[in-house]
């Protein structure tokens, strides 16, 4: 089983959306109001994103987040090596 760090899949997970819709770093950090070197850094795994702004990259995308949260979980689950989501409840 592969080691991935969340930032990283999140990272790549942004990029692989901003470069689908054929848009800079530029052009999204402008729109969603952060920093073009903090975005960068995201956007290569550097960097931890708190919740607000993953919403506002999302918002930028026009990107809901669940869709972003549906295709890091996909990531996360190829790189463990498994198809199927296992939630346990703890007691």
């Amino acid at each position: 089983m592969k080691s991935t760090l969340l930032r990283e899949v999140l990272g790549e997970s942004l990029r692989e959306q901003r470069f689908a819709q054929g848009r800079t770093l530029r052009e999204v950090s402008s729109a969603a109001r952060v920093s073009i070197c903090y975005l960068s850094e995201v956007d290569r795994g550097q960097k931890e994103a708190s919740s607000e702004l993953i919403l506002a990259i999302c918002t930028a995308l026009n990107l809901p987040q669940s869709d972003l949260m549906r295709i890091i979980s996909d990531k996360m689950l190829k790189n463990e090596g498994t198809t199927e989501h296992r939630i346990t409840v703890a007691a």
